[in-house]
């Protein structure tokens, strides 16, 4: 490099002058203050997300303190708390808790089910099996909803596969047995609260296997190795060192298996009996009875419900394991 070409480089300025214009102008504008460019690409998702989901949430709820006129059937838009007591009426209640015990069911039958699988993935499946399993955990995931739910229900029916299957072992014994008992029975497991659960436990079993997945691949090795070493018991390592750390991922894939079941009322309206969940009766207070007050009291429910759920899975670490 010769002398006065470096003369010359030594005196170019260090900050290149503005490009002019208004392109220039807001790209100088973007470089001096970017958290403006911040604010302009967070602004309409913000927007959408607090005018359209919260705005929305927020009229559901002010609808929920109205009440309806129990002779005209017209919507009393004074604050009361009325439409709250009513859920607490015998039939209303009993809905309640129908949904949130088998939100509950669904959740522990999906963790001890989806434990063994996520363990064999985390520990063993390596390279090809390992792109296998979670091939298999979402290929589920990406067909129809729908069809899935009407697929189970010809399983399930009375000349369906499994009733066919258990004749073939001479086993149908046991089904009709099962079906005899006063809640959990029914004509045939596609109308049974036997069936509802079994359709819920497959539909969202993939949303509890990922995250039990994730928080025991974090589990160090060389931890079971050691509990074997100092004596425990296969038993005992898994009380004492396995469960414990996989408890936030656990955690973690039950908020979706128990929000999702507290919410969906598609399986039941198709897969179940004529008791009603929590999504059925918000759906028939709104379009049937036309009972909007008493329909967002019901959608209330289960946000109420899992604000404390989430309170308690935070306390738990399951943030991390998501």
């Amino acid at each position: 490099m010769s002398l006065d070409a470096a003369m010359v480089r030594a005196t170019a300025p260090a900050i290149l002058p503005g490009s002019g214009g208004l392109r220039g102008a807001l790209s100088d504008l973007f470089w001096r203050k970017p958290k403006v460019l911040l604010l302009l690409m967070l602004l309409p998702p913000v927007l959408w997300l607090g005018i359209v989901y919260i705005g929305s949430l927020f009229a559901l709820l002010a609808q929920s303190f109205f009440s309806i006129d129990e002779f005209s059937g017209l919507i009393n838009r004074e604050f009361t708390l009325k439409t709250y007591g009513d859920l607490f009426q015998a039939a209303n209640l009993d809905i309640i808790l129908r949904t949130v015990t088998m939100a509950a069911l669904v959740t522990l039958a999906s963790a001890v089910i989806a434990f063994p699988i996520a363990y064999y993935a985390a520990r063993y499946a390596r390279g090809r099996w390992k792109a296998l399993f979670y091939l298999g955990i979402m290929l589920p995931l990406w067909s129809s909803y729908l069809v899935k739910i009407y697929a189970w229900k010809l399983i399930l029916a009375k000349e369906g596969i499994l009733t066919w299957l258990l004749a073939k072992l001479h086993l149908l014994w046991v089904l009709d047995a099962w079906l005899s008992l006063p809640i959990v029975g029914g004509n045939s497991l596609s109308v049974s609260f036997t069936g509802t659960f079994i359709v819920f436990v497959y539909v969202w079993l993939p949303f509890m296997i990922l995250p039990v997945q994730a928080a025991l691949e974090r589990v160090p090795g060389n931890l079971v190795e050691a509990s074997s070493d100092l004596g425990a018991s296969p038993g005992q390592t898994f009380r004492n060192v396995l469960f414990p750390l996989a408890l936030p991922g656990i955690v973690a894939g039950s908020i979706f298996t128990f929000s999702l079941t507290l919410g969906d009322y598609i399986i039941p309206q198709i897969i179940g009996t004529s008791r009603l969940f929590i999504g059925q009766a918000v759906y028939s207070q709104q379009g049937t009875a036309g009972n909007i007050p008493l329909a967002a009291a019901f959608t209330v429910v289960p946000i109420v419900i899992m604000g404390f759920y989430l309170w308690g899975a935070k306390r738990m670490g399951a943030f991390d394991a998501l």
